[in-house]
């Protein structure tokens, strides 16, 4: 699950860099030393369109804060959104074979602000190792080379599912919430994006019409969207699943502060700028 022209992307490109520059630094220096909830939805207006009832379902800034969670070939995705602050926390974890450990890489972001935090499993104390706080670190935008990298709240839909859902010619609704239809990954560099790790030309002309299931809760909110991709080429079968849950159970997101918080060392920079 990415949104490469932000934050959920960035996130889930650094982890995957940072694994192996991490393992590099690691090693050199010990040789020198959902569920989704929700119950089923009522069936929309009739007056209401199956595509348009979806797509407004999906989460706006007018949701209270909700948890989320993804999966797609690049790994999975986790976090919180909170509409009003305008802030997102999402995690990554990352195994790094060569440390025999899981990275767990977050980012807090409310506004214009971010703050990192990356800790490790196991036995060895590699956060020490590399120099690497295990509290949150405050990032300076300035110090990150690639303003596009820049880690920024954008908005309430991190699984891009609305950007999915408009590619749809025709969506049916099955009743308890459930609506299917097929939806055309070759529409648009948006989606091409959202779809990021997905090899969507070597789907040839099954990406135009890629099946998949979507359910709406009683409460109105998108609760899953599961794509069927199938396989193409060295490309296995895989799904692209987006979870939206605990609308109004998710803690609401703030900066941290005290002792939970330090500014980031030029290590945190050599991460996001490798």
């Amino acid at each position: 699950m990415t949104q490469r022209t932000g934050t959920a992307g960035t996130i889930r490109w650094v982890a995957s860099t940072a694994a192996a520059v991490l393992a590099a630094t690691a090693l050199a220096g010990c040789a020198g030393t959902d569920g989704a909830g929700g119950s089923a939805a009522p069936a929309p207006s009739p007056s209401v369109s199956p595509k348009s009832a979806l797509l407004a379902a999906v989460p706006d800034e007018k949701d209270p804060a909700f948890r989320f969670s993804g999966s797609d070939l690049t790994g999975k995705v986790s976090g919180m959104v909170d509409p009003a602050a305008g802030g997102m926390e999402l995690t990554v974890a990352e195994k790094v074979a060569e440390l025999k450990s899981t990275m767990s890489l977050s980012f807090r972001v409310i506004g214009q602000q971010a703050w990192m935090r990356v800790t490790f499993d196991g036995k060895q104390d590699i956060n020490a190792l590399l120099k690497l706080p295990k509290r949150w670190m405050a990032l300076d935008n300035a110090k990150i080379e690639d303003p596009a990298d820049a880690p920024v709240y954008e908005g309430t839909d991190p699984g891009n599912t609305a950007t999915i859902i408009r590619t749809a010619e025709t969506v049916e609704e099955k009743g308890d919430g459930t609506y299917v239809g097929t939806v055309d990954l070759t529409k648009g560099q948006d989606v091409a994006t959202a779809m990021e790790g997905l090899d969507i030309a070597a789907l040839g002309d099954a990406a135009k019409q890629v099946p998949f299931t979507a359910v709406v809760g009683a409460d109105g909110n998108l609760t899953s969207l599961t794509l069927d991709i199938p396989a193409a080429g060295k490309q296995k079968a895989s799904k692209y699943v987006v979870r939206y849950f605990d609308f109004g159970k998710a803690p609401k997101l703030a900066a941290p502060t005290g002792s939970d918080v330090q500014k980031a060392p030029a290590t945190a920079y050599e991460l996001l700028n490798s």
